[in-house]
């Protein structure tokens, strides 16, 4: 572990998630019609999607990508993360009309709903409560659950549209990995998250104070770094004068990584490339 080093800025944020899919037109037609993203542009092999302003999601087409294998490390689910519970009220009704909900959970620090896209990633949208109703443990970690979810009340406060508001980003990323510790240990001691939450088989790290930006877990035995459909990376957005430190500490903490669109990937103990940029 590298001594002495700053924490991960407080600032920090999930960026965009790549996913590898082998159909685009029928993978973005889910995340328009049900997630409620638009697209933005879209391209020879490749469509990217957000809310109106800002870009979350992008789709990068592979017709002969394998599924991934039962024992591969990957995605568990990316979090839409919604402004406000009218938000998630809408979303209830457009997956309610279009798709399949796998869970809806009261998680104390947000409200969330749960499915899964044509090709087999796991999505949630979910919107936070107010931090002033966050609690924390006496270690400072924070508590979380999983209870039923007011769905009847989410949806009455839907406004009933068709697409995601403008502030709506990527929340955190949620991973299928195959050794929790090793994992911790990239985050913590080489990005520098905080560990936020533990459960049995699964921990939740963050950037400050937030409840997670990533979750593992170990849930389903994975065992090794597959390469077929499913995430290809994902970006964590750092202020950009904090990127040289970051990156320092992650090589003082053994890890390697390689310069790339202004900032650096590195790869975590899961084989899941993470892309390390400056804010916007």
């Amino acid at each position: 572990m590298a001594a002495d080093s700053p924490q991960l800025p407080s600032e920090t944020a999930v960026g965009r998630v790549a996913l590898t899919v082998t159909d685009c037109d029928r993978v973005s037609a889910f995340y328009t019609e049900t997630v409620g993203l638009t697209v933005q542009t879209r391209d020879d092999g490749r469509v990217v999607l957000g809310d109106s302003e800002t870009p979350l999601l992008e789709l990068h087409a592979d017709p002969d990508a394998p599924e991934r294998g039962a024992t591969e490390t990957g995605l568990y689910h990316f979090a839409v993360r919604v402004p406000s519970r009218t938000a998630l009220g809408a979303a209830l009704e457009r997956i309610e009309r279009t798709a399949r909900l796998d869970g809806a959970s009261d998680h104390h620090v947000s409200e969330a709903l749960y499915l899964t896209d044509p090709e087999g990633n796991g999505v949630e949208i979910y919107c936070d409560r107010p931090r002033t109703q966050w609690e924390e443990h006496d270690d400072g970690t924070v508590r979380m659950g999983t209870d039923r979810l007011d769905r009847a009340g989410v949806e009455g406060a839907s406004d009933g549209a068709s697409s995601v508001p403008v502030g709506t980003d990527i929340g955190h990323v949620h991973l299928e990995v195959a050794d929790l510790d090793a994992t911790r240990s990239f985050y913590a001691d080489g990005l520098g998250m905080n560990l936020r939450a533990s459960a049995p088989g699964a921990c939740f790290l963050a950037a400050g104070s937030y409840h997670h930006h990533v979750g593992a877990n170990v849930w389903h035995a994975r065992s090794g770094p597959g390469g077929g459909r499913g995430v290809a990376w994902y970006e964590l957005r750092v202020p950009e004068g904090a990127l040289a430190e970051v990156r320092r500490r992650l090589s003082e903490s053994g890890y390697d990584s390689e310069s790339a669109e202004e900032g650096f990937v590195a790869t975590d103990p899961a084989g899941i490339r993470v892309r390390i940029r400056p804010s916007r």
